[in-house]
């Protein structure tokens, strides 16, 4: 049996309200009789007047009504995935490319003008198509030399006109030097300790700087390849008594989680990725943003993929707390240790914000 919709539960000056304060996400459209349109509550259009709003349930009641679909909210989000297929066939043709597409030539493919498409792609992507090309690069840059190949060789492989584009924005493109990107961590030693916790196993790697891992809920084979995959050239060695007060500290948190575990680490990615990392730390627990408020706290509101991305590669989960971010409508997306785990984190820290302190 489905759930009685908003609009019988509640009365019409509270769906007005929510129109009102142009609230997003609601479950509900409304129609303007002097206008001839519906929108969503949240359409950014001047509020019509209460005396001649009307509520409905869905798009298909309100254009058996007699209105049209707003233009500006796209309330049935017809543009919206126009736009993204735009997009994304311009993302796949600009990643297939061995250069980078003109604007001229992303435009004409998509059908649109200049300027039309350009506002099209930093909606959905928080950057420019060039921008875009250019992460594309960074990214085979960062696997090539991962991959023990020279750095001219890299350079030319990625696509980069020349080693000097590199070396003068090696903190944009990979947060570290070419070298050492190629290195791969070789001439470093990373310190492990496996442990069991809440969620299964649970395993932390450190340098001699700090935590450069910590990866959990898996076997410990696959949370060491894990490890072995982002530093490919590091020696890597057991050393329990070492890391008993840093895994110590990891268990407390789950026990009773933080703002942020307050441990020393080795964080190696983009300048920007080190800028959300940082910002996911400021989410206090029990708390959760959205993606797109992830991107508006760390400075790019349009970057809204790009952060999901330093979410997904973040190699210090826990330390810094990306399982306090959720989908724009409060759903739990994916999560490198598992839904499941994110939600029961979620619970405990709600749990523990509320008074009671149940074990997770």
């Amino acid at each position: 049996m489905q759930d009685t919709h908003i609009i019988d539960r509640v009365s019409e000056e509270h769906l007005w309200n929510q129109v009102f304060t142009r609230q997003t996400g609601a479950d509900f459209f409304y129609a303007v009789s002097t206008m001839g349109v519906y929108c969503r509550p949240g359409c950014p259009s001047p509020r019509p007047l209460r005396k001649n709003t009307r509520f409905f349930r869905s798009p298909t009641e309100a254009e058996a009504a007699g209105f049209r679909a707003c233009k500006r909210c796209d309330p049935k989000g017809e543009r919206a995935r126009i736009a993204q297929d735009v997009v994304r066939d311009a993302s796949a043709f600009i990643e297939a490319s061995d250069e980078v597409p003109s604007l001229d030539v992303l435009a004409k493919r998509s059908g649109y003008s200049r300027f039309h498409f350009l506002r099209m792609f930093r909606n959905h992507t928080g950057l420019t198509p060039r921008a875009y090309a250019d992460a594309i690069r960074a990214r085979r840059l960062h696997a090539s030399l991962a991959n023990g190949n020279r750095v001219i060789d890299a350079v030319a492989d990625a696509g980069f006109g020349s080693e000097s584009r590199v070396y003068e924005n090696t903190a944009t493109l990979l947060g570290m030097t070419p070298g050492a990107a190629r290195r791969g961590g070789q001439g470093e030693r990373i310190r492990t300790a496996f442990a069991d916790c809440p969620f299964g196993r649970l395993l932390v790697g450190a340098t001699a700087k700090g935590v450069c891992f910590i990866g959990f809920a898996e076997p410990d084979e696959a949370l060491m390849a894990d490890l072995r995959r982002r530093f490919p050239q590091a020696a890597i060695s057991t050393d329990d008594a070492a890391l008993a007060g840093t895994v110590g500290a990891v268990l407390d948190f789950l026990r009773e989680p933080r703002q942020a575990l307050d441990l020393p680490l080795d964080l190696r990615g983009t300048a920007f990725q080190q800028r959300v990392w940082r910002t996911l730390c400021t989410i206090p627990p029990g708390e959760t943003r959205s993606y797109a408020q992830l991107a508006a706290m760390a400075g790019n509101p349009k970057a809204v993929r790009a952060v999901a991305r330093s979410c997904a590669t973040n190699p210090v989960s826990l330390a810094v707390p990306c399982h306090r971010v959720v989908g724009s409508d409060g759903g739990l997306t994916g999560y490198r240790w598992g839904v499941p785990r994110k939600q029961a984190l979620l619970e405990h820290e709600r749990a523990l914000s509320a008074g009671p302190k149940p074990q997770v």
